[in-house]
């Protein structure tokens, strides 16, 4: 009978201390994304707004502006301090939120060099840092992120190529680079993204596109490439791999040529930019098709008829 007293005792004291460990365990992993947290705080030297105000140890993280926990974990899940106005630097210390999924800091004034412990979040989905002030070359540690499903560095400074790691990123289906100072020819790797559907590369220095590659991903349903100087002419069956293409947008390139007579073959085609190019001859009649058109122009080239 003692015996057995004295093993319920011993197992009730291991189940209460159990338990006392889990608690501070759930603890310390939200402390250190709460201290994760106080250190951008510490990084970002103009709050024209007051925004972060509520970002303090007598609050809890998860009802912090611009923070979301996940239900399961209680872990920072989601970070989005967009249009903001903030200014100041991304911290190292951000890549110690190991349960994030998105990130997103678009419209504000962040510069310098994003930190590599960035990609220590391989839980991340989403990626925008669009409209702020960094510069150089794309990090090719961004190629690190297996479940990445969209990637928006647009409105910055970026220079240089895309780096080949991006074309590493399996489940990419936003790739959004627009509004940058890139250069040199868009890679062939990008046929690696099978499940591409949206490609913005607007308002770059591109000179170089593969057009047997990129003219044949079928999951596309947009592909802009406005404002580059991309060149040559247009594949006559540039519709019958991109069954569902929705927006195409090639304006202000160099191409030249035929207008593609297949076009109406892009049946689900809304908008429609090849204006500020080179292309020659006639408008197909058979553009009259596309039957979903909303935008089309084709103004500022060398073509003919009524």
């Amino acid at each position: 009978m003692e015996r057995s007293r004295f093993l319920l005792s011993i197992t009730l004291l291991l189940v209460h201390y159990s338990s006392i460990g889990m608690v501070g365990a759930t603890q310390t992993d939200i402390t250190t994304d709460q201290f994760a947290l106080l250190a951008l705080k510490s990084h970002i030297t103009s709050d024209p707004h007051s925004i972060l105000v509520n970002w303090s140890t007598t609050t809890s993280v998860c009802n912090w502006v611009g923070v979301t926990c996940g239900s399961r974990h209680l872990r920072v899940a989601s970070l989005n301090l967009s249009y903001m106005g903030f200014t100041g630097t991304i911290p190292p210390h951000l890549g110690n939120l190991s349960f994030l999924v998105a990130l997103s800091f678009n419209n504000n004034s962040f510069d310098g060099a994003l930190p590599y412990q960035l990609s220590n979040l391989r839980r991340l989905k989403l990626i925008s840092f669009g409209y702020n002030n960094f510069m150089g070359s794309i990090p090719s540690w961004f190629g690190s992120f297996p479940k990445l499903q969209s990637f928006n560095l647009y409105g910055n400074q970026f220079s240089g190529s895309i780096p080949m790691t991006i074309f590493n990123l399996s489940k990419l289906q936003v790739l959004n680079l627009r509004d940058n100072q890139l250069s040199g020819g868009i890679p062939r790797e990008i046929g690696n993204l099978t499940m591409l559907k949206e490609i913005n590369l607007n308002s770059n220095n591109f000179n170089e596109i593969p057009k047997e590659i990129v003219f044949n991903m079928s999951s596309l349903t947009m592909l802009t490439l406005y404002g580059n100087s991309l060149s040559g002419g247009l594949p006559d069956n540039i519709c019958q791999h991109l069954p569902s293409l929705q927006n195409l947008d090639l304006g202000l390139n160099q191409f030249d040529g035929p207008l593609p007579s297949k076009l109406w073959q892009c049946k689900e085609l809304l908008i429609l930019h090849l204006e500020e190019n080179n292309f020659s001859g006639s408008i197909p009649k058979n553009i009259g098709n596309l039957t979903m058109m909303k935008e089309i122009y084709l103004d500022n080239n060398n073509l003919t008829g009524n």
